[in-house]
Formats: C-alpha cells, sequence, structure tokens
C-alpha cells in the first residue's frame, strides 16, 4: 500500500477564470469605440477613422490573447466561448463593415458623389459589400462553434496548424489595415470605390470558404525559443512601431494572399497527382 501524500489537485481562483473574459471584454469595448469613431467621422475630419482602423487592431491582439491565456491556464469555459464570440461579432463584424462603407463610399469626395445614380448605385454596391463582409463573418463564427472536427477542402498537415476559413479577426485586420495605410483619407476614384467593394467581398468569401489558413496555434510561448525568434519579433514590432501602416499593410495582404497560394498549390498538385484508382477500378483490371 502507497502512503505517499498526494498532491493536491490544482485549483485556479475565481480572478483566473475572470482574467480571459477581461480580455474579452476589453475586445469588445474596443470595437464599440470603433464604431463610435466611424460615426463621427466626416470628410473634413476623416482621422476618425484611422483611429477606428487602430482601435480594430489592437482587439485582433486581444483577441488573440484571451483564448492563448484561457488555454495557458487551462480557464476555458462555455461562458468564455460565447462571450469570445459576440464581441468578435460586434469588433470584427458589425465595426469593420461600418468602417469599409464609411470609408471607401459614404466619405467620398462631393464632386463623385454628385455624379447622378451612377454614384448612388457605387454607394448601394458599397453598402451591399459591406454587407456581404459582416454576414460572412457572422456565418463563418457560427460554423467554427459548431463544427467539432473541422477540414479544409485543400488539407495539409493535420492537427490546428490551420484555420479552415480565413478567421473574422484576420478579416477585420484586412480592412483596418488598408484604412490605416490610407490614414482614413477616403478614395478620390470611382475606380478605387469599385476595387474597394471587390476586395471586401472576397475577403468575405475568404471567411466562409474551406481553404485554410495558418492559425499560429503550434507556437508555444511556454517553450525556450533561439535567440533569433526574439531577435526577429522585436525587429518585426519596432518595424510596425515605427512604420506601423505600410507595415501592417503588407501583413494583411500576405495572410490573405495566404489562404489563395495554399488552395491554388492544392489545385495544381491534384491535376498532376492523379488520386489512386478505387477498389471498384483496382479489382477490374485485376
Amino acid at each position: 500500500m502507497d502512503d505517499t501524500p498526494r498532491r493536491p489537485r490544482r485549483r485556479f481562483s475565481k480572478g483566473m477564470y475572470i482574467l480571459p473574459s477581461l480580455f474579452t471584454t476589453a475586445n469588445m469595448a474596443l470595437g464599440f469605440y470603433a464604431i463610435l469613431e466611424v460615426m463621427h467621422a466626416s470628410v473634413a475630419e476623416h482621422w476618425h477613422l484611422d483611429n477606428s482602423a487602430k482601435a480594430i487592431g489592437f482587439a485582433v491582439l486581444f483577441d488573440g490573447l484571451d483564448g492563448r491565456i484561457a488555454r495557458m491556464t487551462g480557464t476555458t469555459s462555455d461562458f468564455g466561448r460565447e462571450l469570445d464570440s459576440l464581441a468578435d461579432v460586434i469588433t470584427f463584424g458589425v465595426a469593420p463593415a461600418m468602417l469599409a462603407w464609411t470609408w471607401g463610399f459614404h466619405l467620398m469626395p462631393e464632386i463623385l458623389l454628385s455624379g447622378g445614380p451612377w454614384a448612388i448605385k457605387l454607394t448601394q454596391l458599397g453598402a451591399i459589400a459591406s454587407f456581404l463582409f459582416l454576414i460572412a463573418g457572422a456565418s463563418r463564427l457560427a460554423r467554427f462553434n459548431i463544427t467539432v472536427n473541422p477540414q479544409p477542402s485543400n488539407p495539409g498537415r493535420p492537427g490546428k496548424k490551420y484555420f479552415v476559413g480565413m478567421p473574422i479577426p484576420a478579416g477585420a485586420g484586412v480592412v483596418a489595415a488598408v484604412v490605416h495605410f490610407a490614414e482614413g483619407s477616403p478614395p478620390v476614384s470611382p475606380y478605387t470605390a469599385v476595387a474597394w467593394a471587390a476586395m471586401v467581398t472576397s475577403v468575405g468569401y475568404l471567411m466562409v470558404s474551406t481553404w485554410r489558413f495558418y492559425s499560429f496555434k503550434d507556437i508555444d510561448f511556454r517553450s525556450r525559443h533561439p535567440f533569433r525568434l526574439i531577435v526577429l519579433l522585436a525587429a518585426l514590432f519596432a518595424l510596425i512601431y515605427f512604420y506601423s501602416g505600410k507595415v501592417l499593410f503588407a501583413i494583411a495582404l500576405l495572410y490573405m494572399a495566404s489562404g489563395v497560394f495554399w488552395r491554388l498549390q492544392w489545385i495544381f498538385r491534384r491535376r498532376h497527382d492523379p488520386p489512386p484508382p478505387s477498389y471498384k477500378e483496382a479489382s477490374q483490371a485485376s
């Protein structure tokens, strides 16, 4: 009989369970602030749109921290997951949709908006594109919540290395990065507005697609990392601090293009490497 005293089971205080929810609440507060800044924006004070884009960018950071902290501390809960989804709809759905429409269409120069029915249709097109972005983001969250083991249409490595479809924070990050790159200044060309509508719609499609996007979940911050990785992260943060508009714009577009790249690579690989014959075809051949 083993008389060795067993170690008591580790129990977390209530404060540890509240900690991830605090980051989620901060995420929601930033989304609310982003919406307020969009409502205060005008042609003369377009810098409100840049503030809205910055708020969405910080919310992306907080959204990544709340889930990681919950997993590291073992304090995940159904309440936290539901609260996080509701916060994401506000911060990464409603806020970027309003930002995309206001920046790309509603605050276009008056000389363009006075162009008659064509300009009105362009504004309506922007509203439709922004709504499609919103409904795509909400659908992406709903699918993520109910799917037990999602599989991408172009499967790569198994596990949690990839997201199935672009995550909604990344989609909102693309919208915010473009607006921040322009420093909130609305476009001055109708062709730019049409391209913006196409881009917002494309981001919405990528969110509801089954293409794979890198999740960064395989990075373990608790392990010892090489000195080169620390230097690389420090250099990245320094570049974002001094050149946030250009660097974040490049990162957002590269991440968006990564899903398209993996999809095209899978299509070309499948064409060059035909699937193995089925059991029925093999038996007939023999």
